[in-house]
């Protein structure tokens, strides 16, 4: 904000008080609806105006106007119809504007930009908060349109104040009434956007712990998953050592030789189904044969 202001600084010195005041509101609120904005004239030398005046217009123009002192610029726009002394930026009443762009250095006096992307031109966003603060867009001008001039003149005109004549205290203490008020009344809108933010921000950390205690009850239920899959699984190998009588082919030789071995109670041999035996049995067969049982079981035969 303040490197906003700064950059309008030298351009409202020498306004009148009142003017002074508005056009610094301007700056705040325009800042407050994300619209930066920079006060490109303020109060007007004599000179400065007839040098302004001369754009757009002939020696002989000049000259008629009374004015043949000053250099005429014909190649140049038109951008104002008073001479010096018939402009109320000359006596402190009046200021311009332009659109102040993101790199803080170039202005625009596009009309239809749309910065803050709010399907308003920025443009109109500056005159709505001038008019409230009780500025008069040049903008509303029948006879000469002067889009970035806003002005206060409380019913005077150019010839009144040349002679000297001044608003009423009480006009201008009605305009810092209602300068005032704008700026009270959008103190309270913010006060009420931080209740909000503060409502939202509260609202965002409950529902950001409920996402946390969903997030943790999900990886508990996912470790008890896990763990009943693996218990399962185990079940399941169990079952199948007890259930499944196809002997690996690890223990193929080990069953053949106990087969193929004789009982010593009965003569029979010590396997008599060597088709068949349950991984858990094919484990034991295993464990005899290479024990040499069957060896020692021959020897005795």
């Amino acid at each position: 904000m303040e490197q906003v202001k700064a950059k309008s600084a030298k351009r409202l010195d020498g306004l009148q008080p009142v003017v002074k005041a508005a056009a610094t509101a301007l700056i705040e609120r325009c800042y407050a609806r994300v619209v930066n904005i920079v006060i490109t004239q303020g109060l007007r030398t004599i000179p400065e105006q007839n040098d302004l005046f001369a754009q757009g217009r002939t020696q002989d123009e000049l000259n008629k106007a009374g004015l043949s002192h000053v250099k005429a610029k014909p190649s140049m726009q038109k951008v104002t119809n008073a001479r010096g002394g018939y402009s109320n930026h000359n006596f402190g009443w009046a200021i311009d504007f332009a659109l102040l762009l993101p790199d803080e250095r170039t202005v625009s006096w596009d009309t239809l930009r749309d910065g803050d992307k709010d399907s308003l031109p920025d443009w109109s966003e500056v005159v709505e908060e001038a008019k409230a603060l009780g500025f008069e867009w040049g903008g509303e001008w029948r006879t000469f349109t002067d889009l970035p001039h806003l002005q206060m003149v409380f019913g005077l005109t150019t010839t009144q104040l040349r002679i000297g004549r001044v608003p009423t205290a009480v006009q201008v203490q009605a305009t810092y009434a209602v300068i005032n008020k704008v700026q009270e009344e959008a103190d309270e809108l913010s006060q009420a956007e931080k209740q909000e933010l503060a409502a939202l921000q509260s609202e965002v950390k409950n529902l950001t712990a409920v996402v946390e205690g969903l997030t943790k009850s999900k990886d508990v239920l996912k470790d008890q998953a896990l763990e009943q899959a693996t218990e399962i699984k185990e079940l399941k190998t169990a079952v199948m050592e007890l259930t499944d009588t196809t002997p690996p082919a690890w223990s193929l030789e080990a069953i053949q030789a106990l087969h193929d071995t004789p009982s010593v109670l009965n003569g029979q041999p010590v396997i008599d189904t060597p088709d068949k035996a349950t991984k858990s049995e094919a484990r034991l067969f295993t464990v005899l044969h290479r024990l040499g049982l069957t060896a020692r079981l021959k020897g005795n035969k």
